[in-house]
């Protein structure tokens, strides 16, 4: 009898994973039909990807550094492989097959696993993982193309779920299930998202040990954190090189401190304070997880047609529905949205539910999450706690956008809601605490919602600080009167679905209907409203042909001239948008700007401090049409940076540079420095074709040396690969050669005629050497220990989890096997 429940409670689960699917695949039908999905942020890193892609399809090796972006810079967190993790197939396996809906696939599969070792029927958790999984913001990343954030985002259930059957005493599947889903959590590759589980993690192990202490049961508690760290070991092995990669690299970018000393108020460990709150909640902008245009929605929502904007425009202008699209209903705080965190009107009226019905230290700790990581959210507007977390919280300053914060409270709103419906169903709750709890959510949530639908104006003007200079004052009052219709109209529709469930769960409470019928109603009204919603970011017009996506960028007339160009190695700068948060030149060259979140801290300050004052002044030297060679003879960074392609139109020819200085080259004189402030200040000003800026700590390598300007030689490239570059050198006498590489001591090697040799930083960010009179061939490679260490030790990590699973699975069999006793 038990193999056949067994064997029933299998097919059922594969059920529903199968339903799952379904619903995922119908949401992303055009998949289905053979389109792609366009994500604006794959786009980038196809532009940023292409060089290290095509060497790893040549050669079959890895390229841990790539040109094509910022004058070069490691490709850890852009396209590298990690081979030592072995239980990679399980993601590679579920990304080929269902792409890119194994990301909604993997956010409900994963809380549904939750709830299920949370003891909630299996049904009753398929709804719970619905609700979860169609949280719009999340649908929002997959649109964007945040693909490393969704399927982090997906291994935060499973991971968590297996934490809490460790303390639950469930000890070895727990921590089975803990270390896969942490192992799998961290291979995602958003460290963001890792580093918000584990907070959740730590406030739950706090309240535990707050309980263990009341009920004295401290043993048993640290029993089960011993496990929790082995587990965390194993995980963080089997990616160590990954890690370990990241961690090396981190220091060294914007992530990292800075060495300058202005703007010292402003600057933590890790991101400056300005940067990291700039994306903050609105306090206002909460309600969105209620009411979901609370705020106007994304930034690129439009009115429609049937809206009082379109009726001015048709009287005031030609192209009225071509002019809607420049109206944004976006009202809020931050600088501009995708879209905001709406939970589900029926989800959060779930929650409040459950804070009446719930009880111990799992509501204390699903609470606290989401209060805590809600404040934190607000960021700026709640700066004394930000301040705090900034300055005394470790790696809190390395990540970026508060607004992501709201990832914890998506998941406890959700947890605490399907565990309070969960209680409720098995009769585990008294008729009064019911009642009561029931009539109060309904009052909160639904009180709130009416409210807002009938008197809208309680919610400001709806207006922001751009709207002046955005739209002409006969336009104005009817962009605000849309604003605020849509919030009624969405207030209401909120209203209605949580009057729907509340009279649903009371009629079930009467016995009027069974509770799978409850729980199916209850399901089609959650999937309806977040399907809703969700379908006004991500829809049909979201998808491309193949055709398309295979080429995401089109050579243009300017890329066409630039390939003619058939020198080893050069560096262009686009000119037109913003050269330093696009990608697309890196698709076709190598690229003095680019695309990505951690750029060196160094060359950021370049950028910052001299290309862009550079760039102001190349621009108004065109435009007074001065003699192009005077023009470049004033930017000495760009110049060292080898930018010999200015693309001011991607329709035009390119503006050749003609003072760019070529891959390496000799100089004659030097300048040291104290310090990073007078070095950068020294490269506002200074012949780089001739003079070379050294800080003090490398005055070493050059004190007491004199170099030859008169016959002093040649420096060519003769081999250039991302890994691997070959000069050669014909040094009349000893020189100081200059290197238009940027400088990154974690790896790079240098090499003389075969025999490793020093060499140093000059210029703030570039690479020099002294070389000895006479031929030579030099060469740079690239060989960091970081990466080749790490994989070993993640090989040995994956063997240890594989060993301990299999171990585990022989010993369930063996007890399935053993025959009863009599």
């Amino acid at each position: 009898m038990a193999d056949i429940k067994n064997s029933k409670n299998i097919l059922s689960n594969l059920l529903v994973v199968t339903i799952i699917i379904i619903i995922a695949l119908a949401f992303f039908y055009p998949q289905l039909e053979g389109k792609v999905l366009e994500q604006s942020d794959i786009s980038h890193f196809k532009g940023m990807s292409k060089e290290i892609s095509d060497y790893r399809e040549e050669t079959g090796e890895q390229a841990l550094w790539t040109g094509s972006l910022f004058s070069g810079m490691p490709s850890y967190l852009i396209s590298t492989k990690y081979p030592g993790n072995l239980i990679k197939p399980i993601q590679l396996t579920l990304r080929k097959a269902f792409h890119p809906a194994a990301m909604l696939i993997l956010y409900m599969l994963g809380f549904y696993i939750l709830l299920l070792t949370l003891g909630v029927n299996k049904w009753q958790s398929l709804v719970g993982a619905l609700a979860f999984g169609f949280s719009t913001s999340f649908l929002i990343i997959i649109g964007a193309g945040h693909n490393t954030k969704a399927y982090a985002i997906g291994y935060m259930a499973p991971l968590i779920a297996g934490m809490l059957m460790v303390f639950k005493g469930k000890q070895i599947p727990g921590v089975i299930l803990f270390t896969l889903g942490l192992s799998l959590n961290i291979l995602a590759g958003h460290p963001q998202i890792t580093y918000y589980a584990f907070i959740l993690a730590g406030i739950y192990v706090v309240v535990e040990f707050v309980y263990a202490i009341k009920q004295k049961g401290l043993p048993e508690f640290v029993k089960n954190i011993g496990l929790l760290v082995v587990g965390t070991a194993i995980a963080v092995g089997m990616n160590f090189s990954r890690l370990y990669t990241t961690y090396e690299y981190s220091k060294y970018t914007i992530r990292g401190p800075s060495e300058l000393s202005s703007e010292e108020g402003n600057r933590t460990s890790g991101l400056d304070k300005d940067y990291v709150v700039q994306y903050s909640l609105g306090i206002d902008e909460t309600m969105t997880l209620l009411i979901p245009h609370f705020m106007g929605g994304g930034s690129q929502i439009n009115p429609d047609t049937n809206s009082e904007s379109y009726k001015v425009l048709q009287q005031n202008t030609q192209n009225a529905r071509q002019n809607l699209q420049a109206i944004s209903m976006y009202h809020g705080d931050q600088p501009g949205t995708a879209g905001l965190v709406y939970l589900g009107a029926i989800v959060v009226f779930l929650f409040v539910l459950g804070l009446f019905v719930v009880k111990g230290s799992f509501k204390w700790w699903l609470i606290t999450a989401t209060l805590l990581s809600l404040f934190l959210a607000w960021g700026k507007n709640f700066m004394w706690l930000t301040n705090i977390f900034l300055d005394y919280v470790p790696l809190y300053n390395k990540f970026r956008a508060p607004t992501i914060m709201l990832v914890i409270v998506e998941f406890c709103v959700s947890l605490l809601g399907f565990i309070g419906l969960s209680e409720i169903l098995k009769g585990n709750i008294a008729r009064e605490d019911l009642l009561k709890g029931l009539k109060w959510a309904a009052i909160i949530t639904g009180g709130i919602t009416l409210l807002f639908a009938i008197i809208p104006e309680i919610a400001g003007d709806f207006s922001t600080q751009y709207d002046a200079g955005r739209y002409p004052d006969w336009l104005l009052d009817s962009v605000l009167a849309d604003r605020q219709g849509m919030l009624r109209s969405d207030a209401f529709r909120s209203f209605i679905f949580i009057a729907l469930a509340a009279v649903a769960l009371y009629v079930w409470h009467l016995k009027k209907i069974k509770t799978n019928l409850f729980v199916a109603i209850l399901g089609i009204l959650i999937l309806g409203d977040l399907w809703g919603v969700g379908q006004r970011y991500l829809n049909k017009d979201n998808f491309e042909s193949k055709r398309q996506a295979e080429t995401p960028f089109a050579e243009t007339v300017a890329d066409r001239s630039i390939l003619q160009d058939t020198d080893l190695s050069y560096r262009v700068l686009p000119y037109k948008g913003d050269a330093f948060m696009d990608a697309r030149a890196s698709y076709f060259h190598k690229n003095i700007g680019g695309y990505h979140a951690a750029k060196l801290r160094r060359y950021n300050e370049v950028i910052e401090q001299c290309i862009f004052p550079e760039m102001d002044s190349m621009a108004s030297g065109l435009r007074a049409q001065r003699p192009i060679d005077l023009v470049f003879s004033e930017l000495s960074v760009i110049n060292m940076l080898n930018g010999r392609y200015i693309i001011a139109d991607e329709n035009q020819q390119p503006i050749r540079n003609p003072r760019a200085l070529g891959n390496a080259w000799f100089v004659h004189e030097y300048i040291v420095v104290e310090n990073a402030d007078e070095e950068i200040s020294a490269l506002r000003n200074f012949d780089s074709r001739n003079t070379a800026i050294v800080d003090k700590r490398f005055e070493e390598f050059i004190t007491g040396k004199s170099f030859s300007l008169e016959n002093n030689g040649s420096i060519v490239l003769t081999d250039y690969q991302p890994n691997y570059l070959k000069y050669n050198c014909n040094a009349n006498s000893e020189q100081l050669a200059v290197f238009s590489e940027v400088y990154y001591e974690k790896g790079w090697n240098a090499f003389i005629d075969g025999e490793q040799v020093s060499h140093f930083r000059v210029n703030y960010i570039l690479r020099a050497m002294v070389v000895p009179q006479g031929e030579h061939f030099i060469e740079f490679k690239f060989e960091p220990k970081s990466y080749f260490t790490g994989n070993k030790i993640s090989y040995a990590s994956s063997i240890i989890l594989l060993l301990i699973i299999a171990g585990y699975i022989g010993v369930e069999v063996r007890k399935t096997l053993k025959p009863k006793q009599s």
